[in-house]
């Protein structure tokens, strides 16, 4: 076998396993999926059903009486503490690997890289923990009050404040934890440009800053894409920490951007030991099919990210 078969099996590895994975939950899915059918996606009252009372058989399917799967409040929540985190993280991201490839001496520069680094490799409870103790009375008690009578003009922003526990405080703790991935990756980046790259632009009477920004930044869109994504993934899929912050509202849309909510995967994991106690089993295979719509979301956000990339790489060759 020769080195190029070889790096081509291990790397289908990748994509095999991406698939076994969903082929894994459509199946264990499918009789939560012929019994919630497509309004699964569009309301949200999820009941597991009486446990006190013998199961039924509704659509081929055996259920507790007064089941009912409906997931609209995760996806919602899902997608808005991505955004928020999203929204906060890529401009520090970004500005934050412009000072350190940029700004900062050569000796410092190492350490603070490393420290960035190292908040990467901070496991998710720590974060969860922090965010608990710290952030949620910081902004519960200070912050939220001070928003809500500063902004709240702005739909979204006023009374009530609640309690810290919510949208705007998951997507705080998420932003810390997804910022290290695109700053890392953007500042290697950066660094790794040719010097003549910089010679030419400074040659022709551009700033530092004008160089980084209109000349070496330009270039650098498939890397920043790609750590975006990167971040994204980490954010749609995030557990433990969002589920200690954020409120675990249960079948409530988030009507101010402090109102509790819940994700995806942080429900999945604390529904889960509720859910073993279905004898009909149909409880968890719901679950799954929470999981198999969040690994379904994944793929269509990378998706729309290529995409978006190879028609900014075609619109510019064209121009």
């Amino acid at each position: 076998m020769n080195f190029r078969k070889l790096m081509a099996m291990l790397a289908g590895v990748v994509p095999i396993s991406m698939v076994a994975v969903l082929l894994f939950l459509a199946i264990y899915a499918w009789p939560a999926i012929r019994f919630n059918g497509v309004s699964f996606l569009f309301h949200m009252d999820w009941n597991i059903g009486n446990q006190y009372a013998d199961p039924i058989e509704v659509a081929g399917v055996s259920i507790l009486p007064g089941a009912s799967y409906g997931i609209l409040f995760l996806i919602v929540g899902t997608l808005l503490t991505t955004l928020i985190a999203l929204l906060i993280a890529v401009p520090v991201g970004i500005g934050a690997a412009i000072f350190l490839a940029e700004a900062v001496p050569p000796g410092p520069r190492l350490w603070l890289s490393f420290l960035v680094e190292l908040l990467a490799a901070i496991p998710s409870v720590v974060f969860g923990l922090w965010g608990y103790a710290v952030l949620v009375p910081l902004m519960g008690r200070h912050l939220f009050p001070l928003m809500a009578r500063a902004l709240g003009w702005i739909p979204g922003f006023g009374q009530p404040t609640g309690s810290g526990f919510g949208l705007l405080t998951a997507g705080l703790v998420l932003s810390l934890m997804v910022v290290p991935l695109i700053t890392a990756t953007l500042r290697d980046a950066i660094s790794s440009q040719p010097v003549s790259v910089r010679e030419a632009s400074a040659a022709v009477g551009a700033t530092k800053f004008e160089t980084v920004w209109r000349v070496i930044m330009p270039g650098l869109r498939p890397v920043l894409t790609g750590s975006c994504v990167l971040a994204t993934g980490r954010a749609l899929g995030e557990t433990m920490a969002v589920l200690m912050v954020s409120g675990n509202a249960l079948n409530t849309l988030p009507q101010t951007i402090y109102a509790p909510v819940s994700t995806m995967a942080a429900f999945i994991a604390s529904q889960l030991d509720s859910a073993l106690q279905d004898p009909t089993g149909l409880a968890v295979r719901a679950l799954a099919q929470v999981a198999l719509v969040l690994c379904v979301i994944s793929v269509l956000v990378n998706s729309a990210a290529r995409l978006i990339l190879a028609g900014i790489d075609a619109a510019r060759k064209f121009a």
